[in-house]
């Protein structure tokens, strides 16, 4: 029971800041050599920025709509039961 307890709350080290991660920045160095050598385009930050306030009014839309449907249901249920 001891043993599954240590395993359960058992953090790493790393994890809060007492250890050392010796992996450094970049965990993979085939990933930074992939990045390097595939000439990739530069992403155009204002095609970026546009793509994020999208997401924000689609966000703000579902709240919309979720509360407008919410007020509905709350209407009908106060009608129907209005009507017993």
């Amino acid at each position: 029971m001891q043993s599954l307890l240590k395993y359960l709350l058992h953090r790493p080290a790393i994890r809060f800041g007492l250890a050392r991660d010796s992996r450094g920045k970049f965990r993979d160095p085939r990933f930074v050599s992939f990045i390097s050598q595939s000439n990739r385009k530069t992403l155009n930050t204002d095609f970026q920025d546009a793509v994020l306030r999208g997401r924000k009014v689609l966000r703000y839309a579902l709240v919309a709509g979720v509360a407008v449907g919410g007020a509905w249901v709350v209407i009908e249920s106060a009608h129907a039961l209005s009507m017993f």
